[in-house]
């Protein structure tokens, strides 16, 4: 799967569609700030038009719903993964490239922590995504990475749904938590201390052991 360069996307369009994209970006950016400033239960429909100057009734022909504002954060989060995945193709056999992906994953949340855990901070409210969703196809492009590692000995055989599943909230995991504790290397006792390029180094070689044992 290939994303499209933005430039041939934006050409493609026409001035009504690439004016409501605009649009749409500037309530999504609009949200991305009010969560940071105030969190999620500052960010509603109400406060939103109040933000950008839209009305109501206007704001409602772009996004039905608060819903549909966190996942369409979340769709622009897998997106921009997406494209770094398809780089990560390019570093040689299956575990390489699983070991890339799940620093691709880490390395675009780190980007911008704030937007990453506003895409994930609404899941309860999370609506269905059709098959051609940037989540899934991000989702189905680990399950082909994995499923590679089987076909060629490098993995074990096993049930690569939930491997890809697992590999994706252990990754999900750590990265909230490097987010959101500074402190996430320090020992119990605060005396023994981790850089996060180690933690996730060790965790990456976990799940690549753990995907590997028994191959």
């Amino acid at each position: 799967m290939s994303i499209e360069p933005t430039c041939c996307k934006h050409s493609s369009k026409s001035p009504a569609e690439r004016r409501h994209e605009r649009v749409r970006n500037s309530i999504i950016a609009a949200a991305e700030k009010m969560f940071a400033r105030e969190g999620e239960l500052a960010v509603s429909m109400r406060r939103l038009a109040e933000e950008t100057d839209y009305s109501p009734a206007a704001l409602y022909k772009y996004f039905g719903s608060k819903a549909e504002v966190f996942n369409a954060v979340r769709e622009s989060f897998f997106e921009r993964l997406l494209a770094r995945m398809e780089k990560a193709k390019d570093q040689g056999d299956a575990e390489q490239v699983c070991r890339a992906t799940a620093r691709a994953y880490i390395a675009t949340a780190l980007e911008n922590p704030g937007t990453y855990l506003m895409a994930y901070s609404s899941w309860s409210d999370y609506l269905p995504q059709p098959e051609d969703s940037f989540g899934n196809q991000a989702a189905a492009q680990l399950e082909a990475i994995i499923a590679a590692g089987v076909d060629s000995g490098s993995f074990r055989q096993q049930d690569i749904s939930l491997a890809g599943k697992t590999i994706w909230a252990a990754v999900h995991g750590l990265t909230s938590l490097l987010i959101q504790i500074h402190e996430l290397g320090s020992g119990v006792d605060g005396s023994e201390g981790y850089t996060p390029e180690q933690m996730i180094e060790f965790h990456i070689n976990f799940l690549i052991q753990g995907l590997k044992y028994g191959a």
